[in-house]
């Protein structure tokens, strides 16, 4: 569906429209209103203003919060005043069970104007649950189980102030107004003023248990810390004493260093090993002449002694040749002497070759040593590690009970110093003063808003029902929810013991006259090539309208010099024969049935209109309805007349509208206005649809035109003729 755009006066139309309604709402609220408030006793208020502040005292072990950072501290103190523990001091402090029983138990408390409003819903409430049977039984257990636990008059006195007092902040301050209402403005007064003293004191008490329970768990918890710390430490000096930890911590402090020297000795030993490998290597491969040229051999100073020698005896035996030969004795004897020296080199290189191989096992050996003994003292380092890392977890489980233990006793202390400090300082800025006039009820507010309830009241449930109410009311709704046109609007006729069914002929002048003339043009213009000739008017369900509508088109229709029949087709509920006060001792049903085949047709007091009866009930109109007696009727009738109109049966209730659709060429549907539904509307139209007929147009009949805002619909705007029809 379209959604319609709504206006002001869519909205003013629906005012107008209920305005019994909203009056007779006002009313009721209003007196309801007056009534209660000129009845409700005179309530007195007293109230008192307190400062309240957070100390900076911290007695809690972990309360260690700034008061800025504390939102919900003002809000514990408001539930701590209207507390059921604050309100037994109050009864205590003022012995109300004994001095002031009759104030709050002696009689029925008196509730408020809107406490009784809701109490007597309630009570109907209850009242409709038990005749439906809707009822909770549980609850009920709940109650009665309640009842059984009687309170006793301190107890009740306690619960009624604690639920009566009330609570506000001083906005932008830390100021809290506490108020009591009573009947009495002197006890309102007492227990306002009493409320903070017992406040103060409750305060008080339960700083002293909070302090004392914080001890008492710090003492427990330090105890505890003491015995583990006992424990650790113990366990620690054992550890110490097995393992020789004061011994070990000298070793841990020199081992470093020792492993860097035997690292640093053993780089050197490594390398002069290499190199004296090397240099052994290549001596032991170089024949002897070129062995003279390594620097081991040459430098030795045996080998230069000898070759010193040698050089002088070769200077020797080059001047000793010059004077003698090889064969002279002197030269052979400085020969020998030249061979002796060069045995003694070759020696000499011999040494050198063995000098430099041992000094090269010696520099292997230890070279071996060294990484051997660094090795060990890693592996003592790393055994040293281990018992220092077992050393420093047993330490650190000492340090961190001590520590503990000592923050304990320390909070245990401090606690104790600040016993005697108040977490919470309370002022009484303005006690409370005897009120000199009642505070409620506010007789000319009540009553201002007694008023605005019942016109706003009534406003609402006005548009709430005109919210729920689906049925049809003008015809923009019917065109744009059922897509059907609307052929004619018939006004709502509120004249006393009038017969709207032949309004026709009674007031052709009638502002409901001049509309069924408009629906009868509507009709006859609702075909392209001709009127309709055989015309059936049926509706959703009973009581909406059609057999007026039927009689009331049909007289229109014949005085316009067409010659009509109107045929009662309601064979079950018929009412034409009444309408126009003729007999219905035979007509279409006695036809049908074949007990009459003479003329059942019967002449009107409007000219050129016929009526055929319905005739007497059957016991099975359908089958009636649907015979080929019905069929032959209908086409002998039809060389006769201009027109036939059927006042049918409504089509949701039988099927005989269905069944005499096949003998007629046109559909005319009446809904009422405000009685048919939008839904029923739809159902009945898929009924026609169903079996392929469509109406020419609907017609919306007892319409209220000047609540429902159609009085132009049709142009008349409250105008109609005064003269008589025109035709």
């Amino acid at each position: 569906m379209n959604e319609k755009e709504i206006h002001l006066r869519d909205y003013l139309r629906i005012i107008a429209k209920r305005k019994s309604t909203i009056l007779t709402f006002f009313i009721i609220t209003f007196t309801i209103v007056v009534i209660g408030t000129l009845t409700a006793t005179p309530l007195y208020k007293a109230s008192t203003k307190m400062l309240v502040e957070k100390s900076d005292s911290k007695p809690l072990l972990l309360n260690d919060y700034p008061i800025h950072f504390d939102p919900e501290f003002l809000e514990t103190q408001f539930q701590i005043i209207k507390s059921n523990s604050v309100a037994k001091r109050v009864v205590e402090l003022l012995s109300l069970d004994t001095n002031y029983y009759s104030e709050f138990l002696g009689k029925d408390p008196s509730p408020s104007l809107f406490g009784r409003i809701l109490s007597w819903f309630s009570d109907l409430f209850s009242v409709m649950t038990k005749i439906t049977g809707i009822h909770d039984r549980k609850a009920e257990d709940a109650a009665s189980d309640a009842q059984e636990e009687t309170l006793s008059p301190a107890d009740s006195i306690a619960q009624i102030i604690s639920s009566t007092i009330s609570v506000e902040p001083v906005r932008n301050s830390r100021v809290v107004e506490v108020s009591y209402l009573s009947e009495n403005p002197i006890l309102a007064k007492l227990i306002v003023n009493t409320v903070a003293k017992a406040y103060i004191e409750e305060v008080l008490e339960m700083r002293m248990r909070a302090s004392g329970y914080s001890v008492s768990w710090m003492s427990r918890k330090a105890e505890e810390e003491r015995v583990k710390l006992d424990k650790a430490e113990n366990a620690l000096q054992q550890y110490i004493r097995d393992k020789d930890i004061v011994t070990i911590e000298d070793r841990v402090a020199i081992i470093p260093q020792k492993m860097a020297e035997l690292s640093t000795q053993l780089t050197k030993a490594e390398a002069k090993r290499k190199e004296l490998e090397a240099l052994y290597k290549k001596l032991a491969v170089l024949p002897e002449s070129e062995a003279e040229t390594i620097p081991n051999v040459y430098l030795s100073k045996t080998y230069q002694s000898i070759q010193e020698q040698i050089l002088k005896s070769e200077q020797n035996i080059a001047e000793v040749s010059k004077k003698y030969g090889k064969k002279h004795p002197v030269m052979k004897r400085s020969l020998g002497e030249l061979q002796g020296l060069k045995e003694k080199k070759s020696v000499e290189i011999e040494r050198v070759v063995k000098s430099v191989l041992n000094d090269f096992e010696l520099a292997k050996t230890n070279e071996d040593d060294l990484r051997g003994l660094l090795l060990e003292t890693k592996a003592e380092a790393v055994n040293l590690n281990e018992k220092f890392i077992q050393y420093g977890i047993l330490k650190r489980e000492v340090d961190t009970n001590r520590h503990l233990y000592n923050a304990l006793v320390t909070k245990i202390k401090e606690q104790r110093i600040t016993e005697k400090i108040q977490p919470v300082n309370v002022w009484v800025i303005d006690a409370a003063e005897t009120p000199d006039r009642p505070a409620k009820p506010r007789k000319k507010l009540n009553i201002l808003l007694g008023m605005l309830l019942g016109v706003f009241g009534g406003i609402g449930l006005v548009f709430f029902i005109e919210y729920l109410d689906n049925t049809i009311k003008s015809p923009e709704g019917v065109e744009e929810n059922l897509r059907i046109p609307v052929l004619g609007v018939i006004p709502f006729s509120k004249k006393k013991n009038q017969r709207i069914e032949n309004i026709v002929v009674d007031e052709p002048s009638s502002l409901v006259t001049e509309n069924y003339r408009a629906l009868r043009t509507s009709v006859m213009l609702s075909s392209a090539d001709q009127p309709p000739k055989k015309i059936l008017v049926t509706s959703m369900a009973s009581g909406e309208g059609k057999t007026t509508t039927a009689a009331n088109l049909a007289s229109t229709i014949a005085k316009t010099g067409k010659n009509v029949l109107l045929i009662d087709a309601d064979l079950r509920r018929p009412r034409l024969h009444k309408v126009f006060n003729l007999e219905n001792t035979s007509g279409l049903s006695t036809f049908l049935s074949g007990i009459s085949n003479g003329d059942i047709l019967q002449k009107s007091a409007v000219g050129n209109l016929s009526i055929m009866t319905s005739g007497p009930i059957p016991p099975i109109p359908s089958e009636l309805l649907n015979s080929s007696r019905m069929d032959k009727l209908v086409k002998t009738l039809s060389s006769k007349f201009d027109h036939i109109i059927f006042d049918s049966a409504p089509v949701m209730s039988v099927t005989d509208s269905q069944i005499l659709i096949r003998f007629i060429d046109s559909i005319i549907v009446v809904v009422k206005s405000g009685r048919t539904t939008y839904e029923a509307a739809q159902k009945g139209l898929k009924i026609l649809k169903d079996i392929d007929s469509h109406p020419i147009g609907m017609v919306i009949n007892a319409v209220d035109t000047k609540h429902d805002g159609i009085n132009h619909y049709y142009g008349y705007d409250g105008y109609c003729s005064r003269t008589a029809d025109p035709s």
